[in-house]
């Protein structure tokens, strides 16, 4: 069966214009943009001690790093929060960037709140480093490391 000239430009301008479509749903912009959305998801599960929310956030490898030097696991992260031993009270994120590098994604921000542990508040004001993989469709975080400013 012949195929007219009309019908196969027709043919390669749809082709073209969902594969434009295709590609544009996974530029860096928009992956930046899903990234950030994941920084503030597991602000508000700080925020919340959301211990559901959390294990969904990070992945089972995580390596949680505080000003402190203290380097805790997913579970040890997860814990204090979600016993509502340790509560946030407030959280601000300011100087916010992230990059993309692949599957990973690099978030940077300054985090200034309040902590209570054990009934003790103190301010917290200090520079945060995250590391975020892509899980399949969603990114969830694999490494974070606060640092004093």
């Amino acid at each position: 069966m012949p195929i007219s000239r009309r019908a196969a430009l027709a043919a390669a301008l749809a082709t073209s214009a969902f594969m434009d479509t295709a590609l544009a749903a996974g530029q860096p912009g928009d992956q930046k943009d899903a990234v950030e959305g994941q920084v503030d998801a597991l602000t508000k599960a700080i925020l919340a001690g959301d211990g559901a929310a959390l294990d969904a956030l990070t992945l089972d490898g995580l390596s949680y790093g505080h000003s402190s030097g203290l380097v805790q696991d997913k579970k040890a992260f997860i814990a204090p929060l979600a016993s509502k031993r340790q509560t946030f009270p407030s959280i601000t994120l300011s100087d916010r960037s992230v990059s993309i590098v692949g599957d990973d994604a690099i978030a940077r921000h300054v985090f200034t709140g309040e902590v209570v542990t054990d009934g003790k508040s103190a301010p917290v004001h200090i520079g945060v480093l995250q590391v975020w993989h892509r899980d399949g469709d969603r990114w969830r975080l694999l490494a974070r490391q606060a640092f004093k400013i």
